[in-house]
């Protein structure tokens, strides 16, 4: 059995009782990066093996995953912060179980851009869920075009690097209305900003830009 285990994105105690359960119990734990992994384990006594799963050597040790799946071991795949699959190397492994008609599930819990969009009072019964906005300028306004003629609810990652910059293209894009921009999410020191992106802007620059943020609009 493949177990996809949500963890933490912030607050050590928002994990759930049933995947402590699942980590005390299985074979092996797949990590997108065992050193993060070990904080959250450590925390509630769990010695369990764990092994390294991430973008740059997912094509490789997915068969090495695979080939103890179907041996009978079972593994719980975590990702740093969050949900495993979600703009993580996960995806792979999950595809793999499938092909090959191994056993899997979720064990749910939280989620970033989840927390986010409810926290922001913004219509949530149809959104889009962006992931990224492409690293170049040109490329990252002319989506903001595009998802501005969805009608809908939008909802972004964006790195403290690109934040600023992203904020510019917003406001270029989309005026003076009002989005709402988050960080530190479930942290002593959560944030969530509402107003124009020019607002948001000048905010921001007062300090120093730390965290990574998830936008919506």
């Amino acid at each position: 059995m493949l177990y996809i285990v949500a963890t933490p994105i912030g607050n050590l105690k928002d994990i759930t009782l049933r995947a402590l359960d699942v980590l005390k119990s299985v074979d092996l734990i797949a990590c997108e990066d065992t050193r993060h992994t070990q904080i959250l384990l450590k925390h509630y006594g769990i010695q369990k093996p764990t092994t390294s799963f991430y973008q740059h050597n997912r094509l490789t040790k997915a068969g090495y995953l695979l080939k103890l799946l179907k041996e009978g071991k079972s593994i719980a795949l975590v990702s740093d912060a969050g949900t495993p699959g979600i703009l993580d190397p996960g995806y792979n492994i999950i595809n793999l179980c499938i092909e090959n008609k191994i056993e899997l599930t979720v064990i749910p819990g939280a989620s970033a851009f989840v927390n986010a969009l409810v926290l922001s009072g913004k219509p949530a019964h149809k959104f889009i869920f962006e992931g990224f906005l492409p690293n170049k300028p040109g490329a990252r306004k002319n989506r903001l075009k595009e998802l501005s003629k969805s009608g809908q609810t939008l909802v972004f990652y964006e790195s403290c690097h690109r934040i600023q910059k992203t904020l510019e293209d917003i406001k270029e894009v989309f005026g003076s209305k009002e989005i709402a921009v988050a960080r530190e999410l479930t942290k002593k020191f959560e944030e969530l900003k509402r107003g124009p992106a020019e607002d948001i802007l000048r905010d921001l620059l007062s300090g120093k830009i730390r965290g990574e943020f998830v936008v919506v609009i």
